[in-house]
């Protein structure tokens, strides 16, 4: 019977059972992920995760009661010196249990656990999706990224409506333009015709003034 027995014995016993956790925890810490069954994944979570708590507080007493425990100076030293600065701002929480599915032997139900903070896959993921914007769609459930594609098409059609606007009144202003300069060229033409008849005028003055001189000259003689 039970009797509010809160772990699972893994059948094995008590010295057994200390030393599979102690040895599962080393090699967590030192490879940052392993290959396991559920079952003694979920007993390592209650084992390993208060070490990694207590290796916030780097001293020699904490230093002393981790090392009690996993019996392993080179996973006290890693554990201390690259684990515990990575999972100083996390309050728990700091191994994930992936489901890989049943092993083919006995069928047992096999996962991947790892450190959370020592995944590059999730952490840049999570760090992509909080920089971007927050959208509010129209309507709840699905149907959200039609809406957003259609007022984009709508956004898009509206611009290149004003584009084409644009255009063709640039287009008037330059006819426009062109007019004014054809009518305005007639008006020029004109005065330097004015300035060649008043030329041509001149001449015959200046023709009729050797008659005088001629008349002058028939008086002297007489």
């Amino acid at each position: 019977m039970r009797h509010g027995k809160k772990f699972n014995s893994l059948g094995r016993t008590k010295s057994h059972r200390h030393a599979m956790l102690a040895n599962m925890s080393c090699s967590l810490i030192q490879n940052k992920r392993i290959t396991t069954t559920v079952a003694k994944a979920k007993a390592l979570r209650g084992f390993v995760e208060p070490l990694i708590t207590r290796s916030k507080d780097d001293s020699t007493h904490s230093r002393r009661v981790v090392f009690n425990q996993l019996n392993d100076k080179y996973a006290v030293a890693e554990l201390f010196r690259e684990v515990a600065p990575k999972i100083g701002d996390r309050p728990g929480g700091y191994t994930r249990i992936i489901k890989t599915g049943n092993r083919l032997g006995d069928s047992a139900e096999m996962c991947l656990m790892e450190l959370v903070d020592f995944n590059e896959i999730y952490t840049s993921e999570k760090s992509s999706s909080a920089k971007k914007t927050k959208t509010r769609r129209s309507r709840r459930g699905g149907g959200g990224s039609k809406t957003t594609a259609s007022t984009e098409t709508k956004e898009t059609t509206k611009t290149s409506k004003t584009d084409k606007a644009e255009t063709t009144k640039k287009e008037s202003s330059t006819q426009k333009t062109v007019e004014n300069i054809k009518e305005e060229t007639p008006q020029k033409d004109v005065e330097p015709k004015v300035e060649a008849k008043k030329k041509e005028s001149s001449p015959s003055t200046e023709k009729k003034e050797p008659k005088k001189d001629a008349d002058n000259t028939d008086k002297k003689e007489d």
